[in-house]
């Protein structure tokens, strides 16, 4: 009887890894095409375009990765519907997240040049890296609402499990963004301006897709009644105040990661190259478990709705224990090859004789993430936003700060590395206290919209 029990609350496992691995597949191609860039990039004499453009991707690390929490709460709204069965909720949680993510869009288009100097005025480089990172930057802003209305899409789609159509726009976006990549760096010698180009046209023609998605996807005969329910402002707090606090979640992670490229540029063009490159096969491995993360916010919203709430905990076991070894593969494979790795993305012989001195943080810093990422889909999946946004808070200044400004004013690199193992490790805590309540609540989705939660 026991056995029955235990294999009744693992009967989700044939469905999370069929999600997880189509999530996985998705994700990759997003920091892969972004690698391609760097690739391409740091195969020029010039260095000074690949030094722009990480410098640039901070910028658009604010705009887009901040703005991923559209994503992330119209998957968890849409997955505790589908729960349900709530056909019509389904259906006006993505229409009013489209009405947003419209506005947002084109309010970046509005303000793009004060962006822009306010960006270039804050970050550090030299002229010559600040003028190729402004290139990268005016070409590839001009796909803002693209790239906004796609957040939504691929969060709605995947709420519904409708994951080979998310598949199917990451292919068709990463992959004519590749080719855009050599036609416009390599043939036309458009270098950054070239790059920022090429992602902008390929975000476009994956909106396309999607839309094509919607169009074969939807009731059509529902949509005049649910039509009339997008203005309601009960129901636009309640998904606002979601949103906002996973907006809260995005943003300190991104400043993060921003501020420790920003004090990398401090100690120089090299160690900005090392550590930039070195974040990309951070990024990769992230970008990675986010897809075992958007599958655990997916199921444990879709449990929460059919009020199978002891499935929960057995399923953030197994996407901690996938992630680990998705993670951990990334960062031993750096550490044991670096000069095959880094070599295929710089030949600049003058990065990648040290690079091996920071690669071991790879280790620790991947570990730490893929379990502090998969805790915080547990609970975006039960809507639990305001506990994110505390942790995210805590681990930004008791982990992150303190040893940072140590790093930068002892411009110790070493130190700048282990302020990020640091705020893992605090999200880690502070998420794991909590995981308790999840146990005896049946409710906790409520906690956000409580005033002071």
């Amino acid at each position: 009887m026991r056995f029955a029990a235990v294999s009744l609350q693992y009967d989700f496992l044939p469905r999370f890894y069929k999600m997880a691995s189509i999530n996985v597949l998705s994700n990759m191609m997003v920091p892969l095409a972004g690698i391609v860039d760097i690739a391409f990039l740091g195969h020029l004499a010039d260095i000074r375009h690949l030094a722009g453009v990480i410098l640039a991707t901070i910028l658009f690390d604010y705009l887009y990765r901040v703005l991923k929490f559209l994503r992330s709460s119209v998957n968890a709204l849409t997955a505790q519907a589908v729960g349900m069965d709530d056909h019509k909720t389904i259906l006006l949680v993505g229409m009013r997240s489209v009405l947003i993510a419209l506005g947002l869009g084109l309010l970046i288009l509005l303000l793009q040049y004060p962006i822009q100097k306010m960006g270039f005025l804050i970050l550090s480089g030299s002229p010559e890296i600040e003028s190729s990172g402004t290139d990268y930057f005016s070409a590839r802003i001009w796909a803002a609402p693209a790239v906004l209305l796609n957040f939504v899409l691929i969060g709605w789609f995947t709420g519904r499990e409708m994951n080979s159509l998310v598949l199917l726009m990451s292919v068709i976006a990463n992959g004519s963004n590749v080719l855009l990549d050599y036609l416009m760096i390599v043939k036309c010698g458009w270098a950054s301006m070239g790059a920022g180009l090429a992602t902008a046209i390929s975000q476009y023609l994956a909106l396309v897709t999607g839309l094509l998605g919607v169009g074969f996807s939807i009731q059509w005969a529902e949509l005049p009644a649910a039509l009339q329910e997008v203005f309601d402002w009960e129901a636009l707090k309640d998904t606002v105040v979601l949103k906002t606090n996973i907006l809260v979640r995005f943003l300190v992670l991104i400043s993060t990661y921003a501020i420790f490229t920003n004090l990398s540029a401090t100690m120089g063009t090299i160690t900005l190259a090392e550590n930039g490159l070195l974040l990309q096969i951070a990024l990769l491995s992230q970008f990675t478990i986010q897809g075992v993360g958007m599958t655990t916010q997916t199921l444990t919203g879709n449990f929460q709705g059919k009020g199978t709430t002891e499935k929960m905990i057995p399923l953030l076991s197994i996407s901690i224990i996938t992630s680990l070894f998705i993670a951990l593969g990334f960062a031993i494979a750096s550490v044991i090859f670096p000069d095959t790795i880094f070599g295929l993305l710089t030949n600049h012989a003058e990065i990648n004789e040290n690079i091996s001195i920071y690669v071991t943080w790879l280790l620790p810093l991947l570990g730490l993430t893929a379990t502090a990422f998969m805790l915080e889909g547990y609970f975006i999946g039960l809507k639990s936003g305001a506990i994110i946004r505390n942790a995210v808070l805590l681990a930004f200044g008791l982990g992150f700060t303190p040893l940072a400004v140590t790093g930068w004013y002892l411009h110790n690199n070493h130190l700048l590395w282990m302020a990020l193992v640091s705020y893992m490790t605090i999200m880690i805590i502070v998420l794991g206290s909590q995981l308790p309540k999840t146990l005896v609540s049946k409710n906790l989705a409520n906690q956000d919209l409580l005033p002071s939660s």
